[in-house]
């Protein structure tokens, strides 16, 4: 598996987390790490599984930064924008 960390801004509250949670955790082959405000860490098995992560966290209304290497570290300062 592959560790994947998603910086996800306007995902600050305990209510954007557990929708984000919500919308993520019937994808197979995803396994979550860590869910805090702003970030995700998860382990996926392939980048097909990383693909539709983010698509998923998008449909469910959150912008997805990126990854470690291309992440933008200051939060948007909205939440639940959607």
């Amino acid at each position: 598996m592959k560790n994947v960390e998603l910086s996800i801004p306007n995902m600050q509250s305990a209510h954007c987390q557990t929708r984000v949670n919500g919308a993520i955790a019937a994808i197979e082959g995803l396994k979550i790490e860590k869910l805090e405000a702003g970030k995700l860490s998860v382990a996926v098995e392939s980048d097909e599984v990383r693909k539709e992560l983010v698509e998923t966290i998008e449909k469910a209304g959150y912008k997805v930064d990126g990854d470690d290497s291309e992440k933008d570290s200051s939060p948007s300062g909205e939440c639940c924008t959607n």
